[in-house]
């Protein structure tokens, strides 16, 4: 990444102010591939560089949430492995959920990542103040986000993007 690049300045002023890190699961965290299993079960597979990332975050102190419009017990499992207690699965209005843990935490918008990959997200991404996605998300997304990963949803994007964060907060 030039250092020296308009883009890039504008992306590091942001993301020196990230205080809380929130993702979306599928398509983000998962490669959007819903598995099924003859009884009903749902399957997911996370990539174990993503759950790196969201350690290092915390380790520095940026809050980790997860904002997904899906439920799953796998996702549930997932985040209680991370540490993640601000887990909001179901969620029709993510902007809802967003203004909430903006309260709960006492952030501006400006203080916030959200990472997406699809339509759903749309109107987060325009709310917060970093705006990211995955290199698989839809054109509609790419078009308003920040910085798009050069992995694709599932492996290895989260991490992508917290590293890039936390390189630009020079931790």
């Amino acid at each position: 990444m030039n250092f020296n690049s308009e883009k890039t300045r504008e992306l590091k002023n942001k993301a020196q102010q990230i205080k809380l890190f929130i993702t979306d699961v599928d398509g983000v965290l998962t490669d959007g591939k819903i598995i099924l299993g003859s009884e009903g079960l749902e399957f997911k597979a996370f990539h174990v560089h993503d759950g790196q990332g969201i350690k290092l975050a915390q380790e520095v102190g940026i809050e980790v949430a997860i904002i997904t419009g899906r439920e799953s017990e796998a996702v549930s499992c997932r985040a209680a492995e991370l540490g993640i207690s601000e887990l909001y699965q179901g969620v029709s209005d993510k902007v809802e959920v967003f203004e909430q843990l903006l309260a709960d935490y006492n952030l501006s918008s400006a203080e916030v990542s959200y990472i997406g990959d699809d339509l759903g997200d749309l109107a987060l991404l325009k709310r917060v103040g970093l705006a990211l996605t995955v290199s698989n998300g839809v054109s509609a997304i790419k078009e308003v986000a920040d910085y798009t990963t050069t992995k694709p949803g599932g492996a290895g994007a989260v991490r992508e993007a917290i590293q890039l964060i936390l390189a630009l907060q020079e931790l």
